[in-house]
C-alpha cells in the first residue's frame, strides 16, 4: 500500500511531464486506450469472462463517461495549476463520497466523519487562499478543474457502489471505464489544441508510465488487495497519496511549497484518517 500510494502521488507529476509533449485530452485518451489493451490481454490470459449479460451495461457506460470527464478535467487542469495543488484537489474524493453516500445510499455521517469533512474543506480553502504557490494567473481555473475531477471520481464510486457493478469483477469494471472513456474523449481532443506539443522521451515515458504501470497494473493490484485484506485497514493508507503527491511535486518539479500548502496537506490528511471508510471497486486518482 505504501508503494501504491507513492505511485498515485507521483501520477500527477507524470501528467505534468506528459502534458509538455501531448495535448492533455489526447494524452488521457492514449492512456485509456493503452491500458485497455493491456487489461484485455490480461483477461484473455486469465480467461476472465467479460461479455456475459449481468445487468451492468448502463452503469458501466455511466462510470466510463464519468471516468473520461474526470481525467479530461485533471489533465487540462494540470496545464494551469501545479501538481501539488492538483493533488490536494483531486484527493478530496473520499469526502464527496461521504456526502453523496449520506444522501444517496443512506450511509449516515457520524460526528467523527463530520469533523473529517470540516478539516478537509478547511484544507481546500487554504489551497485557494495561498498566493505563494500559484504558478500563474490562471492557476485557480486549474484548481477548480481538478476539484471537479475529484467530484466526478466520487460520482463514479457512488454509481459503482449503488449498481450491479459492485459485484462485477474488478477487470470488467475497469474495462468499462477505460473503453467508454476513450470513446468519450475522442470528440473533446480538439478543445485542447494541437495533438502534439514538444514530444520528448520524457513526455512519452511519463505517458507510458501512467498507462502501463499506474492504470493497468496498480489499479488491478488495488482491487486484488481489496479482495484479500480488510478495506478499513487499506483505506487508512489513503492520507499518504496527497502527502506523496505534494512531496514529489516539490522534489521532482521544484514547485514552490508554501506553509499554507503544508497546512492544507495536514488538514486533508487528518480528515482522511477521521473519515477512514472503505471504498470498494473504485479507482485511485
Amino acid at each position: 500500500m505504501i508503494g501504491l500510494t507513492f505511485s498515485w502521488g507521483l501520477n500527477q507529476v507524470a501528467v505534468k511531464f506528459a502534458n509538455t509533449g501531448y495535448n492533455p485530452i489526447f494524452a488521457a485518451l492514449l492512456r485509456s486506450a493503452i491500458a485497455c489493451a493491456l487489461v484485455w490481454l490480461w483477461c484473455r490470459y486469465r480467461r476472465i469472462p467479460l461479455f456475459e449479460r449481468d445487468g451492468t451495461l448502463w452503469a458501466g457506460i455511466a462510470v466510463g463517461v464519468l471516468f473520461g470527464a474526470e481525467f479530461a478535467l485533471i489533465f487540462l487542469g494540470l496545464d494551469y495549476t501545479s501538481a501539488a495543488r492538483a493533488t490536494l484537489m483531486v484527493n478530496t474524493m473520499p469526502f464527496w463520497v461521504l456526502i453523496g453516500g449520506h444522501f444517496l445510499l443512506g450511509e449516515r455521517i457520524t460526528m467523527q466523519k463530520f469533523w473529517g469533512l470540516a478539516l478537509a474543506f478547511g484544507g481546500v480553502a487554504l489551497v485557494f487562499s495561498d498566493k505563494l504557490s500559484l504558478p500563474g494567473p490562471e492557476a485557480l481555473r486549474g484548481d477548480l478543474m481538478c476539484l471537479t475531477g475529484g467530484v466526478l471520481w466520487a460520482a463514479t464510486t457512488l454509481v459503482i457502489k449503488g449498481s450491479k457493478l459492485s459485484v462485477a469483477s474488478a477487470e470488467k469494471t475497469l474495462l468499462y471505464q477505460l473503453v467508454v472513456s476513450a470513446a468519450f474523449l475522442i470528440p473533446l481532443v480538439p478543445l485542447a489544441g494541437p495533438l502534439l506539443r514538444e514530444v520528448t522521451s520524457l513526455a512519452t515515458g511519463a505517458l507510458l508510465f501512467q498507462a502501463i504501470y499506474v492504470v493497468a497494473f496498480t489499479y488491478l493490484l488495488w482491487f486484488w488487495l481489496m479482495r484479500r485484506y480488510p478495506a478499513s485497514g487499506l483505506s487508512s493508507f489513503a492520507f499518504l497519496t496527497p502527502a506523496f503527491g505534494v512531496l514529489c511535486a516539490g522534489l521532482v518539479l521544484n514547485e514552490p511549497l508554501s506553509m499554507r500548502i503544508f497546512a492544507a496537506l495536514i488538514l486533508i490528511a487528518v480528515g482522511l484518517l477521521l473519515v477512514n471508510r472503505p471504498l470498494r471497486r473504485t479507482l485511485p486518482g
